[in-house]
Protein backbone atom coordinates (compact mmCIF):
# COMPACT_ATOMS: atom_id res chain seq x y z
CA UNK A 1 0.00 0.00 0.00
CA UNK A 2 2.30 2.21 -1.54
CA UNK A 3 -0.23 5.27 -0.70
CA UNK A 4 -0.48 5.19 3.01
CA UNK A 5 0.38 8.44 4.04
CA UNK A 6 0.11 10.30 0.67
CA UNK A 7 -2.67 12.60 0.51
CA UNK A 8 -4.90 11.88 -2.07
CA UNK A 9 -7.72 13.32 -3.64
CA UNK A 10 -9.57 10.30 -1.66
CA UNK A 11 -7.70 11.19 1.81
CA UNK A 12 -9.48 14.99 0.89
CA UNK A 13 -12.90 13.36 0.47
CA UNK A 14 -12.85 11.68 3.43
CA UNK A 15 -11.31 14.41 5.46
CA UNK A 16 -14.23 17.12 4.34
CA UNK A 17 -16.93 14.60 4.80
CA UNK A 18 -15.37 14.11 9.20
CA UNK A 19 -14.91 17.78 9.14
CA UNK A 20 -18.32 18.89 7.76
CA UNK A 21 -20.44 16.30 9.78
CA UNK A 22 -18.52 17.36 12.58
CA UNK A 23 -19.23 21.12 12.17
CA UNK A 24 -22.55 20.26 11.44
CA UNK A 25 -22.63 18.35 15.09
CA UNK A 26 -20.67 21.66 16.68
CA UNK A 27 -23.45 23.93 15.35
CA UNK A 28 -26.47 22.06 16.10
CA UNK A 29 -28.60 23.36 13.76
CA UNK A 30 -32.07 21.27 11.83
CA UNK A 31 -29.90 18.09 10.92
CA UNK A 32 -32.61 17.19 9.04
CA UNK A 33 -32.79 20.46 7.03
CA UNK A 34 -28.63 20.90 6.81
CA UNK A 35 -27.54 17.73 6.24
CA UNK A 36 -29.21 17.44 2.51
CA UNK A 37 -26.79 20.86 1.52
CA UNK A 38 -23.85 19.09 2.70
CA UNK A 39 -23.08 16.86 -0.48
CA UNK A 40 -23.04 20.32 -2.06
CA UNK A 41 -20.66 22.19 0.35
CA UNK A 42 -18.40 19.42 0.13
CA UNK A 43 -18.25 18.68 -3.36
CA UNK A 44 -19.35 22.59 -5.41
CA UNK A 45 -20.08 23.90 -8.68
CA UNK A 46 -21.48 22.12 -11.76
CA UNK A 47 -18.65 20.02 -12.84
CA UNK A 48 -17.13 16.78 -11.41
CA UNK A 49 -14.10 16.92 -11.14
CA UNK A 50 -12.90 13.32 -10.30
CA UNK A 51 -15.65 11.19 -11.92
CA UNK A 52 -17.21 13.27 -14.79
CA UNK A 53 -20.31 13.34 -13.23
CA UNK A 54 -20.64 15.71 -10.41
CA UNK A 55 -24.41 13.83 -9.65
CA UNK A 56 -22.55 10.70 -9.00
CA UNK A 57 -19.57 12.00 -7.01
CA UNK A 58 -22.66 14.16 -4.45
CA UNK A 59 -24.66 10.85 -4.38
CA UNK A 60 -21.40 9.15 -2.85
CA UNK A 61 -20.67 11.80 -0.53
CA UNK A 62 -23.98 11.83 0.81
CA UNK A 63 -23.63 8.51 1.47
CA UNK A 64 -20.38 8.63 3.45
CA UNK A 65 -21.82 11.47 5.06
CA UNK A 66 -24.18 8.74 6.42
CA UNK A 67 -21.70 6.23 6.94
CA UNK A 68 -19.73 8.97 9.13
CA UNK A 69 -23.09 9.64 11.21
CA UNK A 70 -23.49 5.83 12.17
CA UNK A 71 -25.83 5.55 9.76
CA UNK A 72 -26.76 2.60 6.98
CA UNK A 73 -26.48 2.97 3.42
CA UNK A 74 -29.48 3.31 1.69
CA UNK A 75 -31.10 1.38 -0.39
CA UNK A 76 -30.76 1.37 -4.20
CA UNK A 77 -33.29 0.14 -4.76
CA UNK A 78 -36.21 2.65 -3.23
CA UNK A 79 -36.19 6.81 -2.53
CA UNK A 80 -35.10 8.11 0.89
CA UNK A 81 -33.89 11.57 1.97
CA UNK A 82 -30.03 11.50 3.13
CA UNK A 83 -31.39 12.31 6.20
CA UNK A 84 -33.20 9.48 6.74
CA UNK A 85 -33.05 7.96 10.62
CA UNK A 86 -31.26 11.10 11.58
CA UNK A 87 -33.83 11.84 14.40
CA UNK A 88 -32.10 8.17 15.99
CA UNK A 89 -28.83 9.26 15.69
CA UNK A 90 -29.10 12.81 17.60
CA UNK A 91 -28.17 10.46 20.77
CA UNK A 92 -25.17 10.66 22.77
CA UNK A 93 -25.72 6.79 23.27
CA UNK A 94 -26.33 5.73 19.80
CA UNK A 95 -23.66 3.80 18.34
CA UNK A 96 -23.40 2.29 14.44
CA UNK A 97 -25.80 0.66 12.91
CA UNK A 98 -23.57 -2.91 11.56
CA UNK A 99 -21.77 -3.80 9.60
CA UNK A 100 -18.82 -1.52 10.42
CA UNK A 101 -16.99 -1.91 6.90
CA UNK A 102 -19.52 -0.66 4.36
CA UNK A 103 -18.67 -1.08 0.05
CA UNK A 104 -20.82 1.88 -1.85
CA UNK A 105 -21.94 -0.08 -4.67
CA UNK A 106 -22.44 2.44 -7.23
CA UNK A 107 -18.28 4.04 -5.96
CA UNK A 108 -16.88 0.56 -6.64
CA UNK A 109 -15.12 0.41 -9.95
CA UNK A 110 -16.20 -3.32 -10.48
CA UNK A 111 -12.00 -4.03 -10.18
CA UNK A 112 -10.92 -7.69 -12.18
CA UNK A 113 -10.80 -10.10 -9.40
CA UNK A 114 -6.99 -12.04 -9.74
CA UNK A 115 -6.00 -12.08 -13.19
CA UNK A 116 -2.48 -12.88 -15.06
CA UNK A 117 -2.02 -11.34 -18.67
CA UNK A 118 0.38 -11.04 -21.56
CA UNK A 119 1.08 -7.14 -22.14
CA UNK A 120 2.34 -5.06 -25.14
CA UNK A 121 6.02 -5.87 -24.04
CA UNK A 122 5.59 -9.30 -25.34
CA UNK A 123 8.68 -9.71 -27.70
CA UNK A 124 7.48 -13.60 -28.70
CA UNK A 125 11.05 -14.70 -27.68
CA UNK A 126 12.66 -17.96 -28.77
CA UNK A 127 12.94 -19.12 -24.95
CA UNK A 128 9.14 -18.54 -24.20
CA UNK A 129 9.77 -19.69 -20.57
CA UNK A 130 6.95 -18.53 -19.42
CA UNK A 131 5.29 -21.95 -21.03
CA UNK A 132 8.19 -24.08 -20.25
CA UNK A 133 7.42 -23.23 -15.75
CA UNK A 134 3.88 -22.81 -16.40
CA UNK A 135 2.46 -26.21 -14.44
CA UNK A 136 -1.06 -25.99 -15.97
CA UNK A 137 -0.33 -25.61 -19.60
CA UNK A 138 -2.43 -22.34 -19.02
CA UNK A 139 -0.21 -20.83 -22.02
CA UNK A 140 0.75 -21.07 -25.55
CA UNK A 141 2.86 -19.53 -28.17
CA UNK A 142 2.74 -19.12 -31.68
CA UNK A 143 6.26 -18.26 -33.43
CA UNK A 144 5.52 -14.41 -34.89
CA UNK A 145 3.26 -13.74 -32.02
CA UNK A 146 2.57 -13.22 -28.45
CA UNK A 147 2.08 -15.79 -25.49
CA UNK A 148 -1.67 -16.38 -24.79
CA UNK A 149 -3.39 -16.87 -21.26
CA UNK A 150 -5.95 -19.40 -21.17
CA UNK A 151 -7.54 -18.17 -18.06
CA UNK A 152 -9.55 -21.37 -17.44
CA UNK A 153 -6.59 -22.77 -16.76
CA UNK A 154 -4.20 -20.63 -15.19
CA UNK A 155 -4.20 -20.38 -11.43
CA UNK A 156 -2.34 -17.01 -10.89
CA UNK A 157 0.92 -18.85 -9.34
CA UNK A 158 2.80 -16.35 -11.02
CA UNK A 159 5.41 -18.38 -11.87
CA UNK A 160 5.57 -16.72 -15.86
CA UNK A 161 5.19 -13.23 -14.46
CA UNK A 162 8.65 -13.91 -12.64
CA UNK A 163 11.09 -15.86 -15.17
CA UNK A 164 9.49 -13.12 -17.95
CA UNK A 165 12.73 -11.41 -19.14
CA UNK A 166 11.03 -8.42 -20.31
CA UNK A 167 8.55 -7.91 -17.53
CA UNK A 168 5.74 -8.35 -20.28
CA UNK A 169 3.50 -10.57 -17.75
CA UNK A 170 1.96 -9.05 -14.90
CA UNK A 171 -0.38 -10.78 -12.28
CA UNK A 172 -3.38 -7.78 -10.98
CA UNK A 173 -5.73 -8.36 -8.33
CA UNK A 174 -8.42 -5.94 -7.31
CA UNK A 175 -6.54 -3.88 -4.59
CA UNK A 176 -9.34 -4.35 -1.68
CA UNK A 177 -8.78 -7.88 -2.27
CA UNK A 178 -5.06 -8.21 -1.95
CA UNK A 179 -5.32 -6.19 0.78
CA UNK A 180 -7.96 -8.46 3.37
CA UNK A 181 -6.34 -11.01 4.67
CA UNK A 182 -9.13 -13.21 5.48
CA UNK A 183 -9.79 -13.83 1.43
CA UNK A 184 -13.66 -11.74 2.64
CA UNK A 185 -13.96 -9.87 -0.61
CA UNK A 186 -15.19 -11.49 -3.81
CA UNK A 187 -17.67 -10.02 -6.24
CA UNK A 188 -21.58 -9.51 -6.61
CA UNK A 189 -23.31 -10.59 -9.66
CA UNK A 190 -22.27 -6.92 -11.25
CA UNK A 191 -18.39 -7.28 -10.81
CA UNK A 192 -18.30 -5.10 -7.75
CA UNK A 193 -17.08 -5.90 -4.53
CA UNK A 194 -18.50 -7.83 -1.68
CA UNK A 195 -17.90 -8.46 1.67
CA UNK A 196 -17.99 -11.48 3.45
CA UNK A 197 -19.33 -10.53 6.77
CA UNK A 198 -19.12 -13.30 8.39
CA UNK A 199 -14.94 -13.54 7.44
CA UNK A 200 -14.23 -10.04 7.99
CA UNK A 201 -12.62 -8.75 11.03
CA UNK A 202 -12.77 -4.89 10.03
CA UNK A 203 -9.17 -4.39 9.94
CA UNK A 204 -10.10 -1.64 7.47
CA UNK A 205 -7.01 -2.47 5.50
CA UNK A 206 -9.36 -2.88 2.26
CA UNK A 207 -11.03 0.63 2.68
CA UNK A 208 -7.52 2.13 2.77
CA UNK A 209 -6.08 0.19 -0.19
CA UNK A 210 -9.49 1.45 -2.61
CA UNK A 211 -8.32 4.11 -5.21
CA UNK A 212 -12.12 4.70 -5.82
CA UNK A 213 -13.00 5.11 -2.04
CA UNK A 214 -15.66 2.78 -2.41
CA UNK A 215 -15.16 1.46 0.92
CA UNK A 216 -16.05 3.33 4.16
CA UNK A 217 -16.39 2.98 7.77
CA UNK A 218 -19.03 4.21 10.09
CA UNK A 219 -18.41 6.48 12.62
CA UNK A 220 -19.26 8.32 16.12
CA UNK A 221 -18.07 11.72 15.01
CA UNK A 222 -21.67 13.20 15.52
CA UNK A 223 -22.66 11.45 18.30
CA UNK A 224 -19.25 12.08 20.17
CA UNK A 225 -19.69 15.97 19.30
CA UNK A 226 -23.48 15.84 20.82
CA UNK A 227 -22.09 14.73 23.90
CA UNK A 228 -19.59 17.53 24.21
CA UNK A 229 -21.76 20.20 23.30
CA UNK A 230 -24.48 18.49 25.81
CA UNK A 231 -21.72 19.26 28.64
CA UNK A 232 -21.25 15.87 29.45
CA UNK A 233 -17.58 14.80 31.09
CA UNK A 234 -15.95 13.11 28.40
CA UNK A 235 -12.57 11.43 28.87
CA UNK A 236 -10.21 11.25 25.63
CA UNK A 237 -7.74 8.18 26.20
CA UNK A 238 -5.35 8.49 23.23
CA UNK A 239 -2.98 6.01 21.98
CA UNK A 240 0.67 6.49 21.46
CA UNK A 241 0.42 5.82 18.13
CA UNK A 242 -0.59 9.39 18.10
CA UNK A 243 3.19 10.87 17.82
CA UNK A 244 3.27 12.81 14.25
CA UNK A 245 -0.49 11.66 13.17
CA UNK A 246 -1.18 16.33 13.59
CA UNK A 247 1.46 17.80 12.51
CA UNK A 248 2.32 20.62 15.06
CA UNK A 249 0.75 18.82 17.81
CA UNK A 250 3.51 17.90 20.38
CA UNK A 251 2.90 15.56 23.46
CA UNK A 252 2.88 18.57 25.67
CA UNK A 253 0.16 20.13 23.93
CA UNK A 254 -2.58 17.21 23.09
CA UNK A 255 -4.68 17.93 26.38
CA UNK A 256 -4.71 21.74 25.44
CA UNK A 257 -5.68 20.75 21.57
CA UNK A 258 -8.28 18.62 22.97
CA UNK A 259 -9.64 20.60 25.27
CA UNK A 260 -10.52 22.85 22.00
CA UNK A 261 -13.09 19.96 21.43
CA UNK A 262 -14.45 20.25 24.48
CA UNK A 263 -12.53 16.74 26.30
CA UNK A 264 -12.74 17.35 30.01
CA UNK A 265 -9.44 15.49 30.14
CA UNK A 266 -7.06 13.21 28.31
CA UNK A 267 -5.32 10.23 28.93
CA UNK A 268 -2.53 8.17 27.51
CA UNK A 269 -3.67 4.68 26.45
CA UNK A 270 -0.34 3.36 27.32
CA UNK A 271 -0.92 3.21 31.07
CA UNK A 272 -3.69 0.39 29.88
CA UNK A 273 -0.72 -1.27 27.92
CA UNK A 274 1.44 -1.62 30.97
CA UNK A 275 -1.18 -3.30 32.84
CA UNK A 276 -1.87 -5.80 29.63
CA UNK A 277 1.77 -6.33 29.54
CA UNK A 278 1.90 -7.28 33.25
CA UNK A 279 -1.49 -9.38 32.86
CA UNK A 280 0.25 -10.97 29.87
CA UNK A 281 3.41 -11.60 31.76
CA UNK A 282 2.00 -13.53 34.67
CA UNK A 283 -0.50 -15.58 32.13
CA UNK A 284 2.65 -16.59 30.57
CA UNK A 285 4.35 -17.70 33.53
CA UNK A 286 1.67 -19.40 34.71
CA UNK A 287 0.02 -21.27 32.16
CA UNK A 288 3.09 -22.02 29.42
CA UNK A 289 3.79 -24.73 29.03
CA UNK A 290 1.56 -26.18 32.05
CA UNK A 291 -1.87 -25.33 30.63
CA UNK A 292 -1.31 -24.78 27.33
CA UNK A 293 1.58 -25.44 24.73
CA UNK A 294 2.09 -21.57 23.78
CA UNK A 295 0.39 -18.27 24.61
CA UNK A 296 -0.81 -15.28 22.05
CA UNK A 297 -1.27 -11.70 22.84
CA UNK A 298 -4.78 -10.12 22.55
CA UNK A 299 -4.40 -6.39 22.17
CA UNK A 300 -5.22 -6.20 18.50
CA UNK A 301 -9.13 -6.99 17.86
CA UNK A 302 -9.00 -8.27 14.55
CA UNK A 303 -6.04 -10.78 15.05
CA UNK A 304 -7.68 -11.85 18.45
CA UNK A 305 -10.98 -12.40 15.91
CA UNK A 306 -9.58 -13.81 13.30
CA UNK A 307 -7.62 -16.72 15.53
CA UNK A 308 -10.54 -17.08 17.38
CA UNK A 309 -12.58 -17.21 13.88
CA UNK A 310 -10.36 -19.44 11.61
CA UNK A 311 -8.61 -21.45 14.51
CA UNK A 312 -11.68 -22.39 17.48
CA UNK A 313 -9.63 -24.88 19.08
CA UNK A 314 -6.96 -22.77 19.35
CA UNK A 315 -9.21 -20.19 21.65
CA UNK A 316 -7.59 -20.86 25.14
CA UNK A 317 -4.46 -20.07 23.66
CA UNK A 318 -4.95 -16.51 23.52
CA UNK A 319 -4.28 -14.19 26.10
CA UNK A 320 -7.29 -13.49 28.20
CA UNK A 321 -5.97 -9.99 29.26
CA UNK A 322 -8.02 -6.98 28.46
CA UNK A 323 -6.78 -5.07 25.96
CA UNK A 324 -5.25 -1.36 26.91
CA UNK A 325 -8.19 0.44 25.41
CA UNK A 326 -10.43 -1.47 28.22
CA UNK A 327 -8.16 -1.58 30.91
CA UNK A 328 -8.07 2.28 30.58
CA UNK A 329 -10.96 2.54 30.02
CA UNK A 330 -11.90 0.36 33.34
CA UNK A 331 -9.48 2.60 35.31
CA UNK A 332 -10.93 5.96 34.86
CA UNK A 333 -14.40 4.51 35.44
CA UNK A 334 -13.56 3.22 38.59
CA UNK A 335 -11.46 6.47 39.78
CA UNK A 336 -14.37 8.56 38.84
CA UNK A 337 -16.56 6.32 40.50
CA UNK A 338 -20.08 7.65 41.32
CA UNK A 339 -19.41 10.56 38.90
CA UNK A 340 -21.36 10.71 34.98
CA UNK A 341 -18.33 10.26 33.03
CA UNK A 342 -17.85 8.97 29.27
CA UNK A 343 -14.60 7.60 28.15
CA UNK A 344 -13.49 8.12 24.22
CA UNK A 345 -10.88 5.86 22.71
CA UNK A 346 -8.88 8.02 20.21
CA UNK A 347 -6.67 5.67 18.27
CA UNK A 348 -5.26 4.63 14.85
CA UNK A 349 -7.37 1.03 14.44
CA UNK A 350 -11.14 0.71 12.93
CA UNK A 351 -11.57 -2.62 14.37
CA UNK A 352 -12.00 -0.89 17.95
CA UNK A 353 -14.75 0.36 17.02
CA UNK A 354 -16.07 -3.21 16.59
CA UNK A 355 -14.04 -4.50 19.92
CA UNK A 356 -15.97 -0.88 21.92
CA UNK A 357 -19.50 -2.39 20.16
CA UNK A 358 -19.60 -5.60 22.66
CA UNK A 359 -21.87 -5.94 25.44
CA UNK A 360 -19.51 -6.51 27.76
CA UNK A 361 -17.46 -2.99 27.09
CA UNK A 362 -20.11 -0.85 25.75
CA UNK A 363 -20.47 0.24 29.83
CA UNK A 364 -16.89 1.19 29.70
CA UNK A 365 -16.43 2.63 26.34
CA UNK A 366 -18.67 5.37 24.94
CA UNK A 367 -17.00 6.81 21.79
CA UNK A 368 -14.19 5.52 19.03
CA UNK A 369 -12.53 7.63 16.70
CA UNK A 370 -9.95 7.38 14.77
CA UNK A 371 -7.19 9.87 14.02
CA UNK A 372 -8.29 10.31 10.64
CA UNK A 373 -11.75 11.56 12.42
CA UNK A 374 -10.25 13.39 15.16
CA UNK A 375 -8.38 15.49 12.60
CA UNK A 376 -11.85 16.34 11.30
CA UNK A 377 -13.14 17.53 14.48
CA UNK A 378 -9.87 20.01 15.12
CA UNK A 379 -10.83 21.72 11.56
CA UNK A 380 -14.26 21.76 12.35
CA UNK A 381 -13.57 23.94 15.36
CA UNK A 382 -10.42 25.75 13.41
CA UNK A 383 -7.84 24.67 16.84
CA UNK A 384 -4.14 25.50 15.81
CA UNK A 385 -1.69 23.57 17.04
CA UNK A 386 1.10 26.43 16.63
CA UNK A 387 -0.51 28.40 18.55
CA UNK A 388 -1.85 26.87 21.72
CA UNK A 389 0.19 26.73 24.62
CA UNK A 390 -0.53 24.14 27.04
CA UNK A 391 -1.29 24.41 31.15
CA UNK A 392 0.70 22.97 33.90
CA UNK A 393 -0.60 19.95 34.70
CA UNK A 394 -0.96 19.48 30.74
CA UNK A 395 1.93 16.14 30.68
CA UNK A 396 0.01 13.33 29.46
CA UNK A 397 0.01 10.62 32.36
CA UNK A 398 2.96 8.40 32.68
CA UNK A 399 3.24 5.46 30.29
CA UNK A 400 6.43 3.49 30.04
CA UNK A 401 8.61 3.16 26.77
CA UNK A 402 7.16 -0.61 27.17
CA UNK A 403 3.44 0.99 26.61
CA UNK A 404 4.27 3.24 24.22
CA UNK A 405 5.79 0.68 21.93
CA UNK A 406 2.63 -1.53 22.01
CA UNK A 407 1.76 0.84 18.85
CA UNK A 408 4.55 -0.76 16.25
CA UNK A 409 5.10 -4.70 15.63
CA UNK A 410 7.11 -6.57 17.82
CA UNK A 411 6.28 -3.59 20.64
CA UNK A 412 4.01 -5.43 22.22
CA UNK A 413 5.83 -8.58 22.40
CA UNK A 414 9.20 -6.80 23.97
CA UNK A 415 7.13 -5.40 26.20
CA UNK A 416 5.75 -9.03 27.65
CA UNK A 417 9.37 -10.18 27.57
CA UNK A 418 10.76 -7.88 29.68
CA UNK A 419 8.15 -7.78 31.91
CA UNK A 420 8.89 -11.82 31.91
CA UNK A 421 12.44 -11.14 33.14
CA UNK A 422 11.61 -8.60 35.79
CA UNK A 423 9.62 -11.48 37.40
CA UNK A 424 12.63 -14.55 36.21
CA UNK A 425 15.49 -12.95 35.02
CA UNK A 426 17.04 -16.44 33.89
CA UNK A 427 13.93 -17.22 31.85
CA UNK A 428 14.39 -17.85 28.10
CA UNK A 429 11.43 -16.88 26.03
CA UNK A 430 10.98 -17.70 22.44
CA UNK A 431 8.98 -15.34 20.63
CA UNK A 432 7.60 -15.15 17.10
CA UNK A 433 5.24 -12.61 15.25
CA UNK A 434 3.72 -11.65 12.26
CA UNK A 435 1.98 -8.22 10.58
CA UNK A 436 -0.64 -8.56 8.18
CA UNK A 437 -3.71 -10.80 8.80
CA UNK A 438 -2.67 -12.99 5.93
CA UNK A 439 0.98 -13.49 7.53
CA UNK A 440 -1.01 -13.87 11.26
CA UNK A 441 -2.67 -16.88 9.65
CA UNK A 442 0.91 -18.89 8.58
CA UNK A 443 1.67 -18.29 12.16
CA UNK A 444 -1.19 -19.51 14.01
CA UNK A 445 -1.48 -22.59 11.46
CA UNK A 446 2.48 -23.68 11.90
CA UNK A 447 1.43 -22.99 15.80
CA UNK A 448 -1.14 -25.59 15.14
CA UNK A 449 1.26 -27.76 14.40
CA UNK A 450 3.31 -27.75 16.78
CA UNK A 451 6.07 -25.58 15.31
CA UNK A 452 5.72 -23.10 18.35
CA UNK A 453 5.14 -24.85 21.22
CA UNK A 454 6.61 -22.92 24.47
CA UNK A 455 6.79 -19.51 22.61
CA UNK A 456 4.91 -16.46 22.66
CA UNK A 457 3.15 -15.45 19.52
CA UNK A 458 2.18 -11.85 18.92
CA UNK A 459 -0.42 -10.83 15.73
CA UNK A 460 -0.86 -7.81 14.32
CA UNK A 461 -3.01 -7.31 11.50
CA UNK A 462 -2.41 -4.06 10.25
CA UNK A 463 1.60 -3.63 8.52
CA UNK A 464 3.50 -2.26 10.60
CA UNK A 465 1.85 -2.61 13.74
CA UNK A 466 -0.90 -0.21 15.03
CA UNK A 467 1.36 3.10 12.99
CA UNK A 468 -0.20 1.46 10.26
CA UNK A 469 -3.90 1.18 11.44
CA UNK A 470 -6.36 2.33 8.53
CA UNK A 471 -7.36 5.53 11.17
CA UNK A 472 -3.88 7.04 10.68
CA UNK A 473 -2.89 9.98 8.76
CA UNK A 474 0.95 9.64 8.92
CA UNK A 475 3.12 7.87 6.46
CA UNK A 476 3.90 4.91 8.42
CA UNK A 477 7.54 4.45 8.54
CA UNK A 478 8.12 8.09 9.37
CA UNK A 479 5.45 7.73 12.32
CA UNK A 480 7.52 4.59 13.39
CA UNK A 481 10.57 6.41 13.58
CA UNK A 482 9.41 9.13 15.59
CA UNK A 483 7.35 6.60 18.25
CA UNK A 484 10.89 5.17 18.54
CA UNK A 485 12.05 8.88 19.69
CA UNK A 486 8.97 8.92 22.14
CA UNK A 487 9.25 5.78 23.74
CA UNK A 488 13.08 6.17 24.71
CA UNK A 489 11.74 9.72 26.09
CA UNK A 490 10.00 7.40 28.45
CA UNK A 491 11.68 8.32 32.60
CA UNK A 492 10.38 4.59 33.32
CA UNK A 493 10.85 1.74 30.58
CA UNK A 494 9.41 -1.66 32.22
CA UNK A 495 5.96 -2.13 32.33
CA UNK A 496 6.00 -3.69 35.63
CA UNK A 497 7.48 -0.34 37.15
CA UNK A 498 4.10 1.60 36.14
CA UNK A 499 2.48 3.24 38.97
CA UNK A 500 -0.35 2.03 37.89
CA UNK A 501 0.44 -1.32 39.01
CA UNK A 502 -1.93 -0.98 42.21
CA UNK A 503 -4.73 -0.56 40.22
CA UNK A 504 -4.63 -3.86 38.73
CA UNK A 505 -6.23 -6.02 41.88
CA UNK A 506 -9.55 -4.67 40.96
CA UNK A 507 -9.03 -4.93 37.43
CA UNK A 508 -8.20 -8.55 37.71
CA UNK A 509 -11.75 -9.09 39.14
CA UNK A 510 -13.03 -8.34 36.14
CA UNK A 511 -10.99 -9.93 33.95
CA UNK A 512 -13.60 -12.89 32.67
CA UNK A 513 -15.99 -10.44 31.58
CA UNK A 514 -13.95 -9.49 28.90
Amino acid sequence: MATRGMYTTVTEIRRRVFTEVARLSYEGNDYAKELPRLPYKIVPGEIGLHRNNIFLERAIVSERIRLAIGLPLRPLDEQAPVSAGIENSIITSKYYDPPLINIIKFACNACPEKLVRVTDMCRGCLAHPCVEVCPKDALSFRPGGRTKVDQDKCIKCGKCVEVCPYHAIVKSERPCAAACGMNAITSDSLGRAKIDQDKCVSCGMCLVSCPFGAIVDKGQIFQLVQSLRNGEKVIAIVAPAFISQFPGLTPDKVKAAMRELGFADTVEVAIGADLCTIEEAKDFLNEVPYKIPFMATSCCPSWSVMAKKMFPGMADNISMAMTPMVLTARLLKKRHEGEDIKICFVGPCAAKKLEASRRTIRSHVDFVVTFEELMGMFEAREVDFETLEALPGDELNSGTAAGRGFATSGGVAQAVVDAIHSYNPDMEIKVASAQGLADCKKLLMMARAGKYDGYLLEGMACPGGCMGGAGTLAEPAKAIAALKKYTAEADVKNAVDTPYKADLSFLEAEKMNK
